[in-house]
């Protein structure tokens, strides 16, 4: 009941501001302000949910030290993003013509954190720590990165190979990711970095939903395994390189910081749900 609670609380929180959002995007101030407030709302009613579900401050969230967590994460999702664009790019099939938009990217700053935050804090805050809990570390991987590539099939140009790249190289890598460093504020910076450096800054497409206004004017064409075609270069062979690569940084880091956590055994004589009932 604890995770139907928190995942219905800021689920609740990510649609209305999804919605807020989605009305004004036309006007690129207004939606980095509702973007921000939706960002900042999420991580209040998470705090919030978790302190009445569970009796216990949510650390994984905790304010000390957020800004440098954070930092962290975003130059790393930069980083990685903008060594995708450089390979394809050697490859012919990226094309940078000139200029962008900055209020394009203005508008995306606020999109970005908003999905952001959301996301990190429903699949990785909710359904991977508690699914840890009771399965162990490698199922609660495994698992909630399937379900979280599996809800990007109902993005417009989705596909199922672009919804198995997601998987692969985020919904693995971002719980990994926190396995590691067991706090949020790093898989929000890099969740937050890859994206707003691909929309904001590449104006490439993300997740199958469709060309970015971002800094740059540039244009992608080639082979769907290199450029990632209609689902933007989240579907290039070169992201899921970069992704398991860094999903094995991850997990190594977590073992060797003594991270993971092994799936719990019933112990001996423990009534099952079907004993008690009887």
């Amino acid at each position: 009941m604890r995770l139907l609670k928190q995942f219905l609380a800021v689920a609740a929180v990510a649609f209305a501001g999804g919605q807020a959002v989605a009305a004004v995007q036309g006007n690129a101030w207004l939606t980095l302000v509702l973007g921000v407030v939706t960002a900042v709302l999420a991580i209040y009613v998470y705090t919030w949910v978790v302190r009445r579900t569970e009796r216990r401050e949510p650390t994984e969230i905790a304010p000390a030290g957020a800004g440098v967590r954070a930092a962290r994460g975003v130059l790393i999702g930069v980083a990685m993003f903008a060594a995708v664009i450089a390979n394809i790019a050697f490859l012919g099939g990226y094309h940078v013509n000139g200029l962008g938009s900055v209020t394009g990217a203005v508008g995306l700053l606020g999109v970005m954190a908003a999905a952001a935050v959301t996301e990190e804090l429903l699949f990785r805050g909710v359904l991977f720590r508690v699914v840890e809990e009771r399965l162990g570390t490698w199922i609660a991987l495994v698992l909630t990165g399937v379900v979280f590539g599996l809800l990007h099939l109902v993005n417009p140009d989705a596909s199922l190979w672009g919804a198995t790249a997601i998987a692969v190289e985020a919904g693995f890598m971002l719980a990994a990711c926190y396995a590691a460093t067991r706090n949020l504020w790093v898989p929000i910076g890099l969740h937050f970095g890859w994206n707003f450096a691909a929309g904001g800054i590449f104006s490439a497409v993300v997740s199958g939903n469709g060309e970015s206004k971002g800094l740059l004017d540039a244009t992608t064409s080639g082979p769907v395994l290199v450029t990632g075609g209609d689902f933007g270069p989240e579907g290039s062979l070169y992201t899921v390189g970069a992704g398991v690569a860094l999903t094995v940084v991850f997990l190594w880091l977590a073992h060797r910081r003594g991270h993971i956590v092994p799936r719990r055994r019933r112990a001996a004589g423990a009534e099952t749900p079907a004993t008690v009932s009887r």
